[in-house]
């Protein structure tokens, strides 16, 4: 097919006309292309097929990962081992495109790939890759591994997505009337647009647009500015021009800041953290105003097709034989990772996500007296499995998914599972009776997991963060942690506080209705399928996208 003056290859609908490009670092649109690793990855896939169901103009840019983020793999112990294997992908097609940009001072060639809406439904995605034998060693590794730790690795990546981005969209001739940031990571994309436009800042806050996932300043990216500048980020700007043009004049570049500022529009993923992201940027001056749209994600994808079949035509047996057959299979995979057989019949929570931090994977495990009472009770038996991957440089993180490896010896009813990606997800979403969330609020941007678990029937219980106060009604569709005056606690108070009432309403809520009363259990879990599906599919989201961030 021809790549130049590209359109995308399906009839647009009206409403959706207008042209958008959507850069994001990670795409999780099928299991096969691994180009991800978590929540960013598995919004951004959802948005792309929801832009080609909705027939949107949209495209997405992105990197291809050689590497992936990487395969989690077993220790002889059973503890986490991270290796990097080669990935090869058939269906993707060269587009035969071949350009430069400077990285470092110096010109890196960057091919691009294409992936057809038809090969798994999404809006058409292209993927830069400078794993040519035209570079360098040093070049080709860019394009090695997500999330790089080498922090001159990271920022060339950031280069490649944004300026490599940017100038392709130039060669294919797609002229987009906005780009679409989806995080910070390809801000540098603005001062490409800054030189084309004959450096005319109004120009580029025209075609800008700014999605920011991070609740916490910690977690949106600074750089030394003059290693910015030497590596080319700038676009032959000097670093005196970047701090006037930024109107910062502190040496550590910010993106985030950065794209608040370059950006005309900027929108939170969740209403809590709208408000939150305006509340956290206020302090600082020349940002453009922050919306919300709450993330969500695609249910004609995640969703089980059958559950939903059954409870819309009230067919009580055949919707708990459905529910059952898919937590047996899903233990099936339990069995083969950890030689421990789970039975469909009792009460099963599953906590699976990425492993971070203030996500507290462990927050059941850590009053050890109530934790063993639970996992010995005879009157209420219960199944719990764990499954996420860390960052493979978090050791804080690496050594919480361990201890659980290590704790889970000491118990048949309990797992942790490895490989964590799109397929397992949805087998363990399958599985869950009770999904459960604990983040420490305010922390959790919008954590999407619960959506995709809502989707195949299991009951969300969760700290009332990112998109849980929009969507739990307590008793009715899922369960709730109260919010306490967080603000004024200690982070251990914190932890003790949602640690007693994840175990009061788990004891003297969850798992009585469960097993008292399952009539009342399958009424919440077909109510919160029903209210997921009306609110928090992600067709629902890229509408919004047209008519609140594109408008």
């Amino acid at each position: 097919m021809s790549f130049t003056n590209f359109t995308v290859p399906y009839p647009v609908e009206q409403a959706y006309a207008k042209r958008v490009a959507y850069f994001s670092m990670e795409f999780a649109v099928h299991q096969p292309l691994k180009i991800y690793s978590g929540g960013l990855g598995f919004l951004a896939g959802s948005h792309l097929r929801s832009a080609y169901e909705l027939r949107q103009n949209m495209i997405g840019i992105g990197i291809l990962w050689k590497y992936g983020y990487y395969d989690q793999e077993r220790n002889q112990d059973q503890t986490l081992e991270a290796t990097w294997n080669e990935k090869q992908y058939s269906f993707l097609e060269d587009t035969g495109i071949r350009f430069q940009i400077n990285v470092h001072e110096h010109p890196v060639w960057i091919k691009v790939l294409y992936l057809n809406p038809e090969t798994f439904k999404t809006a058409p995605l292209f993927l830069l890759s400078t794993d040519v034998p035209e570079n360098d060693y040093v070049s080709q590794t860019i394009c090695h591994r997500l999330y790089d730790a080498n922090v001159a690795t990271k920022v060339a990546q950031f280069i490649l997505l944004g300026v490599g981005g940017a100038k392709l969209l130039d060669i294919l001739g797609f002229n987009p009337e906005l780009y679409h940031l989806n995080e910070a990571h390809g801000i540098s994309a603005g001062f490409y647009l800054y030189k084309k436009f004959g450096n005319n800042l109004d120009e580029v806050r025209k075609r800008l647009v700014f999605t920011t996932h991070t609740p916490e300043e910690a977690g949106n990216e600074k750089h030394d500015i003059y290693l910015c500048h030497k590596m080319s980020y700038f676009c032959g700007l000097s670093v005196e021009e970047v701090k006037q043009l930024n109107g910062d004049s502190s040496d550590q570049f910010n993106h985030s800041l950065t794209a608040l500022r370059f950006a005309h529009l900027a929108n939170g993923v969740s209403r809590l953290h709208g408000e939150v992201s305006r509340h956290m940027w206020s302090k600082y001056e020349n940002i453009c105003p922050i919306i919300h749209i709450t993330n969500a994600q695609n249910w004609r994808y995640w969703a089980d097709k059958q559950l939903y079949r059954f409870s819309d035509a009230s067919d009580h047996y055949g919707f708990d034989d459905r529910k059952k057959y898919l937590k047996k299979r899903a233990f099936d995979i339990v069995a083969d990772q950890t030689g421990k057989l789970f039975n469909p019949d009792v009460f099963t929570i599953v906590w699976a996500r990425r492993f971070a931090g203030y996500k507290r994977a462990g927050l059941i495990t850590t009053d050890e007296g109530r934790f063993e009472r639970l996992l010995a009770s005879a009157k209420y038996p219960v199944q719990i499995i764990w499954a996420g991957k860390p960052y493979p440089m978090d050791h804080p993180a690496i050594s919480e998914f361990n201890q659980l490896v290590y704790l889970s010896k000491k118990y048949r009813n309990m797992a942790v599972l490895i490989g964590y990606e799109l397929t397992l997800s949805k087998r363990l979403k399958q599985a869950a009776d009770c999904w459960l969330n604990n983040p420490r609020v305010p922390r959790e941007a919008s954590g999407t997991s619960g959506m995709t678990a809502a989707m195949n029937g299991a009951v969300n219980f969760s700290t009332d963060d990112g998109w849980i106060p929009e969507f739990i009604n307590h008793g009715h569709n899922g369960f709730v942690i109260p919010k306490a005056d967080y603000a004024h606690m200690a982070t251990h108070e914190q932890d003790q506080y949602d640690l007693h009432k994840l175990y009061e309403i788990l004891e003297q809520e969850v798992l009585p209705l469960y097993y008292n009363d399952y009539p009342t259990w399958r009424q919440i879990m077909r109510n919160g399928m029903q209210d997921v599906r009306l609110q928090f599919d992600s067709n629902r989201m890229a509408h919004e996208y047209y008519e609140q961030l594109y408008k």
